[in-house]
């Protein structure tokens, strides 16, 4: 979790606004705020929702401390009538929002703050950043494991992006079905499964591979998994057997032709004796690569750099907009943007997925003002994160990733078949708004 203030995790505007919006008295108006994307990725049939529970754990250190006011006040950001306000910032509002794993599509109310203006505007960048990120891994994340099948992946894309980003990213991978991370920080934070044994530089260090692979059984045991590629892979299997025998975890393959080479290590392997030995594959893999390899002996596969990039998608492109205010009557009224190709819809949603007899998804309903009649099995989306300021339990931490693991195995199970293809096309549900 974060050890120092989240406040300035944004956008210089923000505090702008909120000085304007104090001036002229209009900051503490009650407002509705709502997350969402405006379309999913061209080609893409669904998204998954992640980094609301990161959102969630940085709430409660989103202040203005003494550092950070003499900061603002030093560059000349705001004056002092904010200063003074953001002193004793506290959100103190409600929020809600598809729970971390849920499968979202075009204008879904990913995420709902009520507040006031003044609190849900200074929040718009942090909240956007989480999601954006966290929404973009995790819906590539799915893909891949839609690909793989049963086969386990790793997320391994730590070195691929910057430090935070890399926990987000793990945690995100996880969410969507990822079996383990090599990220130390992600496990720790939030209980993930972590692995690694070794890299080409291990062997490299070393007077000749023989060496290499006998001292990484030595400290790890003959279960290890030994990288195979660093001169030539077939003297490096027959290495690796020699040194570590029939009790051999797993070999790792990273370079070369995979399909072709899983093949013929597999009949090798077995050809020694090796038949419990498992065949790792890493090399930039993406959903498409991973689905190419469907007919190899491959048993498990390591992901980085395309994970942690959205697979060419690296944000979800999710944008936060007013939707509501009170008026000076103390009416709510809907607002809503009307520029071109950006326009948005007005007024406080509500959101149900609708399924038929067999559990399946057949369309998003989302209302506008009240929530849509449920019919036999249709399922309520928005969830309680923030009442009156005070996080909800279970949705951060630890708890918080095993709930969306399991939302996210919930999700995927009730969607159409078509869900799981990589062919581009519109997404598996169309959304209906219902005034």
């Amino acid at each position: 979790m974060w050890q120092q203030p989240t406040s300035l995790f944004t956008d210089h505007y923000e505090l702008t606004m909120l000085q304007a919006s104090l001036h002229s008295g209009a900051a503490h108006r009650p407002s509705v705020f709502e997350a969402f994307a405006r379309r999913l990725p061209e080609g893409r049939r669904y998204g998954v929702v992640a980094g609301t529970g990161r959102i969630l754990e940085g709430l409660k250190d989103f202040r203005f401390g003494r550092e950070q006011l003499a900061f603002l006040k030093e560059r000349n950001v705001v004056d002092d009538t904010t200063i003074e306000y953001l002193r004793t910032f506290k959100f103190t509002g409600n929020i809600y929002g598809y729970a971390e794993g849920e499968i979202y599509f075009p204008n879904s109310p990913v995420l709902i703050v009520e507040s006031t203006f003044a609190e849900a505007c200074v929040l718009e960048t942090y909240i956007l950043s989480a999601l954006n990120h966290d929404c973009a891994i995790a819906s590539a994340a799915s893909r891949m494991i839609a690909s793989a099948e049963h086969r386990p992946c790793i997320e391994m894309g730590s070195r691929r992006t910057h430090e935070e980003a890399a926990v987000g990213a793990a945690r995100a991978a996880i969410i969507a079905g990822f079996d383990s991370t090599s990220n130390l920080e992600a496990g720790h934070r939030y209980g993930l499964k972590t692995v690694g044994t070794a890299a080409h530089s291990f062997t490299l260090l070393h007077d000749s591979e023989r060496a290499a692979f006998e001292a990484q059984v030595a400290s790890m045991g003959a279960n290890t998994t030994l990288l195979v590629d660093t001169y030539d892979v077939e003297a490096g299997v027959r290495t690796a057997v020699e040194v570590a025998g029939p009790e051999l975890g797993a070999v790792r393959l990273d370079s070369g032709d995979l399909v072709e080479q899983a093949r013929w290590v597999r009949t090798l392997l077995d050809d020694l004796g090796n038949e419990n030995t498992h065949i790792l594959v890493t090399s930039d893999l993406d959903e498409y690569a991973i689905a190419a390899l469907q007919s190899a002996p491959v048993d498990a596969y390591g992901v980085g750099t395309s994970l942690v990039t959205g697979s060419g998608h690296p944000t979800a492109s999710m944008v936060y907009k007013l939707v509501s205010r009170q008026n000076d009557e103390g009416e709510f009224v809907s607002v809503a943007k009307a520029a071109k190709n950006k326009a948005s819809v007005g007024g406080r949603k509500f959101a149900l997925r609708r399924l038929n007899e067999r559990g399946r998804a057949t369309e998003e309903l989302i209302g506008v003002g009240e929530l849509p009649v449920a019919d036999g099995n249709d399922r309520v989306l928005l969830q309680e994160f923030v009442l009156n300021g005070e996080v909800q339990e279970g949705w951060t931490g630890a708890e918080g990733v095993t709930r969306a693991i399991n939302r996210h195995k919930d999700s995927i199970t009730e969607m159409p078949g078509a869900s799981r293809r990589l062919q581009r096309g519109e997404p598996v549900i169309p959304t209906t708004y219902i005034d």
